[in-house]
C-alpha cells in the first residue's frame, strides 16, 4: 500500500492526460463527443460530492474529481474549433439522456452509496458513444487521456487502506473504462491502418 498522498499524483496524471486531449483537440488531431465528454465532466463531480459524504478521505477522492474536472478541459477546447468536435448522432442523445436519467434517480434517493452507484450508471452510458466512435473511427480518437487516467486510477487504488465501497466503486469503474476505451483506440488504429 502507497501513501495516501501518492493519491493526488495519480489524479494530477488524470488531469495531465486529459490536458494533453485537450491539446490535440485544439490542434484539430481529436474529435470529442461532447456528448459522453459533458456527462463525464458532470457525473464524477457527483460522485466526487457523494464520496465525501459518506467519508471517503480528500486524496483518493481526488481521483473521481479529476475524472470530471479533465474531461471539463476537453469540453471546454471542443468549443474552439468548429472541426474539432464529432458530429452528434441519435444515438448519443439516447446515451446522454439515460445517463441523465440515471442522475436524476441518483438525486431522487438521496443517499451517498446510491449516487456513487447511479453516477458509475450515468458515467458508463456517457461512454459509449465514445467507445463506439474509437471502434468506428479510431484516427478521430487519441488514447493519452485514457492510458493517464488508468494509470492515475492503479496509483490511487494501491492508497487505499479500508476497501469499502464508497473508497473503491468509482475508482475501479473509471480504470475499466479508462482501459478499455484506450484498448479499442489503440488496438483499432493499428487494425485500420
Amino acid at each position: 500500500m502507497l501513501n495516501p498522498n501518492f493519491a493526488i499524483v495519480g489524479a494530477l496524471i488524470a488531469v495531465a492526460g486529459c490536458a494533453s486531449y485537450a491539446w490535440d483537440t485544439l490542434k484539430g488531431s481529436t474529435q470529442p463527443n461532447r456528448v459522453g465528454w459533458s456527462l463525464w465532466a458532470l457525473a464524477p463531480l457527483i460522485a466526487f460530492a457523494a464520496e465525501l459524504s459518506q467519508g471517503v478521505k480528500l486524496q483518493q477522492s481526488l481521483i473521481t474529481f479529476s475524472a470530471g474536472f479533465g474531461p471539463m478541459l476537453v469540453l471546454l477546447a471542443s468549443f474552439a474549433d468548429r472541426k474539432a468536435y464529432w458530429k452528434i448522432k441519435p444515438f448519443d442523445w439516447y446515451c446522454g439522456a439515460l445517463s441523465l436519467i440515471a442522475l436524476l434517480l441518483w438525486w431522487i434517493t438521496g443517499k451517498g452509496d446510491v449516487a456513487i452507484i447511479f453516477s458509475i450508471c450515468a458515467d458508463l452510458l456517457a461512454c459509449i458513444p465514445t467507445a463506439t466512435k474509437a471502434f468506428t473511427n479510431p484516427e478521430t480518437e487519441s488514447p493519452t487521456a485514457f492510458v493517464a487516467g488508468s494509470v492515475g486510477v492503479i496509483i490511487t487504488l494501491l492508497t487505499i487502506q479500508h476497501w469499502m465501497f464508497p473508497n473503491y466503486a468509482f475508482p475501479v469503474y473509471l480504470l475499466v473504462a479508462n482501459t478499455s476505451i484506450a484498448g479499442i483506440i489503440i488496438l483499432r488504429g493499428r487494425t485500420s491502418k
